[in-house]
């Protein structure tokens, strides 16, 4: 009896990552664009922006949403918004790439093959990154995918996801105050600021100067080529100036401050309004 061929149904692996990294403010970007997403979205989709490093790790450093429509059978995506938003980012770290993609909501949906399969056109073995923001099991879930190609033969059936390891960048610790200068605080300090390092300049021209410091070109040609730069002002035109900016800034903190509080009070009446 002739040995009859069969043909193998197998799983071809899409993704050479083995693991991926996100950053913290990448989540918490995420989780903005979600409380600011249209009443009637149900999730959030974005591009994930970030490197490959040599051993494979994807590490996902910056996000951006791009706007959807979505049904039970298509996704559609607004793909210009997306090339858009790709090439002002770009222009700012150009080594930032597209990685992968992400949604909102707790694990893969049917749709997500879909936007998978676009995105496997923009760049060869995107990560699919979920993040669980209706916190469905007491905490936020936040998991990484890559996709596997089921074939049969040479035919290609189906993707299906499979969950890879993903880790948080560490974060440098910095020491924390008790209170975040307003604007009129953190001008004030600025200016004690720069009027102490006016100081130290005063003080070095004059060591200089009586010879209890020996001179330095590169310094002397410095301090030429900026005070050149300052425009020649009469002390009184000087004063008016300042005084001028002073009052455009006051009107500014003024304007900002009754903003917020009709902010807070349309808040609190809305509040209101539904409780009634």
């Amino acid at each position: 009896m002739a040995a009859s061929e069969h043909t193998v149904l197998q799983f071809t692996p899409s993704s050479a990552s083995l693991s991926a990294r996100v950053h913290p403010l990448v989540i918490f970007n995420i989780c903005d664009c979600y409380v600011r997403r249209p009443d009637q979205a149900e999730r959030v989709i974005g591009t994930l922006l970030g490197s490959v490093s040599s051993d494979g790790t994807v590490e996902i450093r910056n996000s951006y949403a791009v706007p959807h429509n979505e049904s039970s059978d298509q996704v559609a995506l607004d793909i210009e918004y997306h090339h858009n938003m790709l090439a002002s980012h770009q222009k700012v770290n150009p080594k930032e790439v597209i990685v992968g993609w992400y949604s909102t909501g707790l694990g893969v949906t049917g749709g997500s093959a879909l936007i998978h399969e676009f995105y496997s056109r923009e760049v060869p073995n995107p990560v699919h990154l979920t993040v669980d923001t209706g916190f469905r099991n007491g905490q936020g879930t936040i998991k990484a995918y890559v996709s596997f190609i089921l074939s049969l033969g040479d035919r290609h059936l189906a993707a299906q996801f499979q969950e890879i390891p993903l880790d948080l960048f560490d974060i440098v610790k910095t020491r924390t105050i008790d209170k975040l200068p307003n604007d009129l605080e953190g001008m004030e300090a600025s200016m004690e600021r720069l009027l102490a390092l006016i100081d130290d300049v005063y003080k070095y021209v004059d060591n200089v100067v009586d010879g209890h410091v020996d001179p330095d070109n590169s310094i002397g040609r410095f301090l030429s080529e900026t005070v050149s730069t300052l425009p020649k002002l009469s002390p009184s035109a000087l004063d008016k100036l300042v005084n001028n900016s002073l009052q455009d800034n006051l009107l500014l903190l003024y304007l900002s401050s009754i903003t917020r509080t009709q902010l807070s009070l349309a808040e609190k009446l809305n509040t209101a309004a539904q409780i009634l």
